[in-house]
């Protein structure tokens, strides 16, 4: 893979980028990219303004670590849309402590070419983790690796968004320890995604993902591995809701979930049909809150409980 080139144009944004910095009393730079750099000479450029280099290839991050500079490695395709690409760059250097929630960060993308750096954007972390900590992060990817909880909860989001034929759905994805979700759970009736290989039930394909939003008009829940894959869908969980509280006007679909979520090493997603709301269930509790009906970027929240 060619280097990227410090061109004058480079050199200039990354200029505006450090004046911006400051101007914006940021924390610093996220420089998201996909080829080789000399580091030494950006870091000559960068002076001591505090910056995170984020790649989807491990070429491109090759002798930052060496140099010093704190890194994210992507687990994502090359040609990934820049909002997940960015989506998931915030959450693993969150997770890293690289940035703290409830902070301002400038970030250096390609929206264009699709090489070097083109644009910049402020970003309100506050805005997308509220006070989500990067433990609290750490604490859900114990139970659930980061990049499958990325992939089901954006997965919830769009049905939450685009509903089905032009009806509201609501639906529930269960995800890990399969095996005594399973034994707590049965059947609805027909399982659509019975019979079919494990490539054509993982979440990570785009067509596998269209196809499930289909079947979340179904009633039940989904069983989702680790890895990403769909074991089971129209499951219904039974559950003791015994010692379970909830926030006044959540249905059973969040009651199911909070059981299961009690009851086993799962985390429980589900999506509210009333809001399109996503809720991410722990040992019984709602641990984030995101909305999904809204045009502007998914909104992470903290969850405070209501037990009045």
């Amino acid at each position: 893979m060619e280097p990227l080139k410090f061109t004058d144009y480079l050199q200039k944004i990354l200029n505006d980028a450090i004046s911006l910095n400051k101007e914006m009393d940021a924390s610093g730079l996220l420089l998201l990219f996909d080829a080789p750099i000399d580091w030494k000479r950006l870091m000559k450029i960068l002076g001591d303004t505090y910056f995170v280099a984020a790649a989807t290839n491990r070429e491109a991050l090759e002798g930052a670590q060496e140099a010093g500079i704190k890194t994210v490695l992507l687990e994502l395709e090359d040609d990934a849309p820049i909002y997940d690409r960015m989506s998931h760059a915030i959450l693993e250097a969150v997770a890293d402590d690289f940035f703290l929630p409830g902070s301002r960060l400038i970030a250096l993308y390609s929206g264009f070419d699709g090489v070097g750096f083109d644009s910049l954007s402020v970003i309100n972390l506050g805005e997308h983790l509220e006070r989500l900590t990067g433990k609290e992060l750490r604490k859900i990817e114990t139970k659930v690796p980061l990049k499958t909880l990325k992939s089901v909860v954006d997965l919830a989001l769009e049905v939450g968004r685009e509903g089905r034929e032009g009806k509201a759905v609501g639906t529930l994805f269960v995800v890990g320890d399969t095996k005594n979700v399973m034994a707590m759970s049965k059947a609805a009736g027909f399982d659509p995604v019975k019979g079919y290989k494990c490539k054509e039930r993982n979440l990570f394909d785009s067509r596998v993902r269209e196809g499930i939003k289909e079947i979340a008009q179904l009633d039940g829940a989904f069983v989702v591995s680790l890895e990403g894959v769909v074991v089971a869908a129209c499951r219904l969980l039974d559950t003791s809701t015994a010692m379970i509280t909830l926030s006044k006007g959540l249905g059973s679909r969040h009651w199911a979930a909070a059981a299961i979520s009690r009851s086993t090493n799962a985390v429980a997603i589900a999506v509210s049909q009333s809001s399109g709301t996503v809720r991410i269930f722990i040992n019984g509790e709602v641990v984030l809150r995101i909305e999904s009906r809204h045009s502007r970027p998914m909104v992470w929240h903290e969850f405070e409980l209501d037990r009045s």
